[in-house]
């Protein structure tokens, strides 16, 4: 017995480890080494940014990657998903009619809209003011404030009579197209400083619809007499198609800008912002000597809005750049039809720019809740299925 004993101890001391580990203990230290060392040569190469990029081209690679479902089906059912997309291209059809209706429906009511833009652009340019009954608007917070805001008119009113001076009364509503398009992100960033003078004298922009055959819409920019250039009237037309491209009818999402003409201006003298003059020195190849010579760069302003770059004919390449300015311009036209005119005042008042916020945050949201992956594969399907009773 004593001998089975010392033999046990002998085998229970091999399989410990220093300081009395046991062999369990020592493999588990061994691969959490294994794994650190692992975790910093992971690390260290993901610090590499060609390895990085690398990563992400693959990645992207498999977004929308089909599951091979639809492949694996048999002749007879994709034969009836081609039933299916025929009915689709017929509501295609359908829906660009429905669109083509919609913009008759849009000319009916801009009509309808030009006696409430005219009265809103004589309040603005001091050709009228509001009687009271016009001004009778109360806001969701006015009862929250009434009190506060007596306690003010009163102070106000005694300071007013102890001063003696008559109040402030500017004509209109000063700036207030300028003020609207400088609270506007997308526009802000066309405005320079040398555009805002100029823009001080904007008083009213107009959006007038094409009717047919031509789908399509006109902004009218309309300015008081000034310094800088002559015309009463800046115009940028913008044409738009409603039926739905025939190489790929299903992307369609209703009628789409696909050009835009903008018009010339007759700058006075020396005032065209546009433009800037450099100066560079030449050198004379033979002679060896040096001229100063002035030459026009195209320079950063709001007013290149009126002239956009030409659209490519059709199957003609586009390059990266033209095809992010033409993006632009056509996004800046819909926003000024849709957005800027319509609820002028609101975006002068900032409260338009908070309900975009808004609807800006909900769509990222519907965004990330979409699935990106291919085609649905219901053989991969392991959810269990569930029976909802209303």
């Amino acid at each position: 017995m004593a001998e089975n004993n010392q033999s046990a101890d002998a085998i229970s001391n091999m399989e410990a480890g220093p300081a009395g580990d046991s062999m369990e203990d020592v493999e588990d230290e061994e691969v959490g080494v294994q794994e650190r060392v692992i975790d910093d040569k992971v690390n260290l190469v993901l610090q590499n940014p060609q390895v990085l990029a690398s990563l992400q081209h693959q990645l992207d690679s498999l977004v929308g990657q089909q599951s091979g479902y639809i492949e694996s089906l048999p002749k007879v059912v994709k034969r009836r998903i081609k039933a299916l997309k025929k009915l689709q291209l017929n509501h295609t059809k359908l829906e660009a009619k429905f669109y083509e209706e919609v913009h008759q429906l849009e000319c009916k009511y801009a009509k309808l809209y030009e006696g409430l833009y005219e009265k809103r652009k004589d309040v603005v340019t001091a050709q009228i003011e509001p009687t009271d009954s016009d001004c009778e608007w109360e806001s969701s917070e006015d009862e929250e404030e009434e009190e506060e805001d007596n306690k003010l008119a009163n102070e106000l009113k005694e300071k007013a009579q102890l001063e003696d001076k008559e109040e402030e009364n500017p004509p209109g509503i000063p700036e207030f197209w300028l003020t609207i398009l400088k609270n506007v992100d997308l526009l802000a960033d066309m405005v320079q400083e040398h555009d805002e003078p100029i823009l001080k004298n904007l008083r009213d922009v107009k959006v007038k619809y094409c009717e047919n055959p031509t789908m399509g819409f006109t902004l009218e920019f309309y300015f008081d007499e000034n310094e800088y250039f002559t015309n009463q009237v800046l115009k940028k037309h913008y044409t738009m198609k409603c039926e739905p491209d025939e190489s790929d009818p299903f992307s369609y999402e209703g009628p789409e800008i696909f050009s835009s003409v903008g018009c010339s201006i007759d700058w006075k003298k020396g005032k065209n912002v546009t433009v800037r003059l450099v100066k560079k020195k030449q050198k004379h190849k033979g002679k060896g000597t040096t001229r100063v010579v002035t030459k026009t760069e195209q320079n950063d302003s709001f007013f290149n809005f009126f002239n956009p770059p030409a659209v490519p004919e059709e199957g003609a390449e586009v390059d990266e750049e033209t095809e992010s300015l033409l993006s632009a311009d056509f996004e800046i036209g819909h926003f000024f039809k849709e957005r800027v005119v319509p609820r002028a005042v609101l975006y002068f008042t900032g409260e338009a720019i908070e309900d975009d916020f808004e609807e800006e945050g909900e769509d990222d949201d519907n965004e990330e809740e979409e699935d990106e992956d291919g085609d649905y594969d219901p053989a991969k399907d392991t959810k269990p299925s569930e029976c909802k009773q209303q």
